[in-house]
């Protein structure tokens, strides 16, 4: 089964002017050897607003000079001509000045009238965001949506008499084999099961019928886990309408009889078994959708190792249909005697009982990672992600990771927070992974390389931290380059010359200078004493 909360490819962000002749006319271009028409326009640069690309762009694509440029829309699209891709563009409007020519690598220019497109008149290939997006705003043509529908286990008469219509009058109808079943046959309509991959392929079905009623079937609530978060990353919100029934997880707290408020919710489907290490509490309460009837089995498997065999798992299968089941036992006796009857379409509740195995706040025991040396020590650690500040959903670059700690530890923040180790040394890129995998969050990405060179090519981040290296060429420049405003940037040094370069740049940018000594308890003889640490100068600064 294809996993529709798979992690979504970086968008190409993009920006593009959308200008009208007297005629009310559309002006579009085909780029050399590509077969599809759209807005002059193309990528933003490093550091580059998206008003500043436009006309940069508008200037090396047509050649006119533009000085105003207006919003028109920010959307979401299929890309034209990278297959599996998707485009997150600003579209701006600009006044007409002068007679606009092909050049760079445009090789054609094309009026189009918005009117004649609606009606089907213009057989010429349109991009996606021009089509489904632009002109809809330009008040030509509906804006393209793709309805999805919830069905729980009880299946076709589980579902709302509107919805029921919905999906009778569907041209096409998509989604998994199971649920597809679930439906009543309609003649003439067609249905399709999600391709696998799911995002690189479901761009390509999407395009296929992009001029079909489309109507897609999800699990209880698509926004749960589910194929309504896929569309809307892939085409926007405003493309997607979404008639959700009950969810799994509410249907599984119903049963437990848990507070929404008192519950972690955590998905294993098509994603690796670790990333639930990261929920580890005493106490704690999880609810666990399950990638398959194996899953329970692998669970209980890595609660033992971590201690937690005492922990109470449920298996609760089929929530909602009337052959609803229930099996519940001890991690360390499923682990060794894995129940038989457990259904593959299942919620798992975990009542975790166990150790004290992490923290909540930043500053792991340096014990925790695995490494030769090269850490970024406890008290360090914390201070630098102190100024850092992991929010949701925002990605740290962590350059000269080493053992990958402060990387991990953003990671731990919260279960959106990204990370990309960047770490010259194989064996400790290796050893990363490892240290990740093994606290819970093994979709930390590692790449092995030096900096600068490593870091070209990555998503653009929120913040950045620099362990190591930071006297290498470039190394700084790029990572402040990097940072739209507001990002964070925490550099550390140790040596004399990463000091003096650090006090250069704080007289130059400002930012926080501070230099941070840390002395232990430790035995000296038969009496104890202080044994400092070597001191570290850090480096804070906001873009």
């Amino acid at each position: 089964m294809p996993d529709p909360t798979e992690q979504p490819a970086v968008p190409i962000v993009v920006a593009a002017v959308c200008f009208r002749d007297q005629a009310g006319r559309v002006l579009a271009v085909r780029k050399r050897g590509t077969d599809r028409f759209m807005l002059p326009g193309g990528k933003l640069e490093p550091g580059e607003s998206a008003a500043a690309a436009a006309v940069r762009e508008v200037r090396e694509e047509i050649g006119l000079e533009v000085t105003d440029v207006e919003p028109l829309g920010h959307w979401v699209a299929v890309a034209a001509n990278e297959p599996g891709m998707r485009v997150e563009s600003s579209v701006f409007t600009a006044e007409l000045r002068g007679e606009p020519e092909a050049a760079a690598e445009i090789a054609e220019l094309l009026w189009l009238d918005p009117a004649a497109v609606v009606r089907g008149e213009v057989d010429v290939p349109l991009a996606p965001l021009l089509r489904d997006h632009v002109l809809p705003a330009l008040g030509h043509g509906p804006a393209r949506r793709i309805a999805v529908v919830g069905i729980g286990a009880d299946g076709w008469s589980g579902v709302g008499d509107p919805q029921q219509g919905l999906l009778k009058h569907a041209d096409v109808l998509l989604g998994g084999t199971r649920h597809l079943e679930l439906v009543p046959p309609v003649e003439g309509q067609l249905r399709r099961a999600w391709p696998a991959p799911l995002r690189e392929g479901l761009l390509a079905l999407l395009e296929e019928y992009a001029d079909r009623s489309v109507v897609a079937l999800a699990s209880g609530d698509p926004l749960v886990s589910g194929i309504g978060t896929t569309l809307i990353d892939l085409l926007g919100r405003d493309a997607v309408e979404l008639h959700p029934a009950v969810s799994s997880v509410a249907l599984a707290g119903s049963r437990m009889g848990w507070p929404s408020e008192s519950v972690a919710v955590a998905t294993l489907v098509g994603r690796d078994p670790q990333s639930l290490l990261r929920f580890l509490a005493p106490g704690q309460r999880v609810l666990v959708l399950s990638s398959d009837a194996t899953t329970p089995t692998v669970v209980a498997a890595l609660l033992v190792g971590a201690g937690y065999g005492a922990t109470r798992l449920t298996a609760l299968g089929d929530l909602g249909a009337a052959h609803e089941s229930r099996v519940t036992g001890l991690a360390r006796s499923w682990s060794a005697e894995p129940s038989q009857s457990v259904s593959p379409l299942h919620v798992l509740a975990l009542d975790l009982d166990g150790p004290v195995v992490g923290s909540w706040t930043a500053g792991l025991p340096d014990d925790t990672f695995e490494h030769d040396g090269q850490l970024t020590k406890r008290d360090l650690r914390a201070s630098a992600l102190a100024r850092l500040m992991p929010q949701p959903g925002q990605l740290l670059w962590d350059v000269g990771a080493g053992a990958g700690s402060v990387g991990i530890e953003w990671a731990l923040a919260h279960p959106t927070c990204r990370t990309v180790a960047v770490e010259q040394h194989p064996e400790r890129a290796v050893r990363v992974a490892r240290n990740a995998a093994r606290l819970g969050v093994p979709g930390v990405r590692v790449v092995t390389g030096s900096a600068p060179e490593a870091l070209a090519g990555l998503a653009k981040p929120d913040a950045i931290f620099v362990g190591g290296g930071a006297t290498g060429a470039g190394v700084i420049d790029a990572c402040r380059t990097a940072l739209a405003p507001g990002g964070r940037l925490v550099v550390h040094g140790v040596t004399i010359e990463t000091e003096a370069k650090l006090a250069r740049l704080h007289v130059e940018l400002g930012g926080e200078l501070t230099r941070i000594s840390v002395e232990h308890a430790e035995p000296i003889g038969t009496f104890t004493g202080w044994t400092p640490a070597r001191a570290v100068t850090q480096w804070a600064w906001t873009a």
